[in-house]
């Protein structure tokens, strides 16, 4: 994990994804570079995702009572699809 200057922080991770995922990433990342009009990588595209989409982690504590969900998200339980055919 890495402290960003702006306050947010990163982490890198290594995921395997079925090809059909990374088909569908890069279409959202087409979809992106064409609303933003400049070049758009796999990361943003991903980035944009998990951003657009927030699950409630409601498995975070097992066995522990979970906490009313507050405003802005919680948690990512699992890459989002995106829309297509699967």
């Amino acid at each position: 994990m890495q402290a960003l200057p702006d306050g947010e922080a990163e982490i890198s991770l290594v995921v395997r994804l079925p090809w059909e995922d990374v088909a569908r990433l890069g279409q959202e990342a087409g979809r992106l570079a064409a609303q933003m009009q400049r070049p758009v990588t796999l990361d943003e595209a991903v980035s944009s995702r998990l951003r657009s989409t927030r699950p409630a982690a409601a498995h975070a504590r097992p066995g522990a009572e979970q906490p009313a969900a507050a405003p802005g998200g919680a948690g990512v339980t699992s890459l989002p699809r995106i829309s297509g055919t699967a």
